[in-house]
């Protein structure tokens, strides 16, 4: 199956975060994440557990959650999270398949979706930015340090197929 697997020099780059670092308390993150979704953005995208599971805590509204049974590559006890569609995926770890980015595509047709990856999600944003609609907002947790946040416009999916165009194809 076709498959982008990254590299060292990715690997290190995208510690750094792909959009607006949410930091301070968990008071001030969950303010930030308010203010953020007031503005009705035209998709909300939560990539990993530990956002998923506070976007859920709080009642915030994510169009897409995608999650790995996973906080910092530790087994987590499994979250309830309800969704209309739920997709099942494989998606090996420091990679990006084939089925995981088309389960995304045919999540972002639905109005709610939960996609289940057995592996590992954390590359998932990548494609979530090329595939959302401008004006989507997509969040993913940052190591000890707090929230991203990336509003998809023009540049940011020229960035991330930049960064998918540098993976290797296995």
């Amino acid at each position: 199956m076709f498959k982008l697997k990254i590299n060292r020099y990715l690997r290190k780059k995208l510690k750094e975060p792909l959009g607006d670092l949410l930091t301070g308390s968990q008071k001030e993150i969950n303010f930030q994440l308010k203010k953020l979704i007031s503005k009705k953005p035209k998709k909300i995208i939560c990539v990993g557990d530990a956002v998923s599971r506070k976007f859920t805590k709080l009642g915030l509204p994510a169009n897409i959650k995608i999650i790995d049974n996973k906080e910092m590559r530790k087994k987590v006890k499994p979250f309830a999270f309800n969704a209309e569609t739920i997709f099942r995926v494989k998606n090996p770890k420091g990679t990006i398949n084939l089925a995981a980015w088309q389960a995304l595509k045919d999540a972002l047709k639905k109005d709610e979706a939960l996609i289940i990856i057995d592996g590992e999600e954390d590359l998932l944003a990548l494609p979530a930015i090329l595939s959302a609609p401008k004006g989507a907002l997509i969040f993913y947790g940052q190591p000890k340090k707090g929230i991203v946040s990336i509003k998809v416009n023009k540049e940011k999916k020229l960035e991330a197929k930049k960064i998918l165009d540098m993976m290797k194809i296995k």
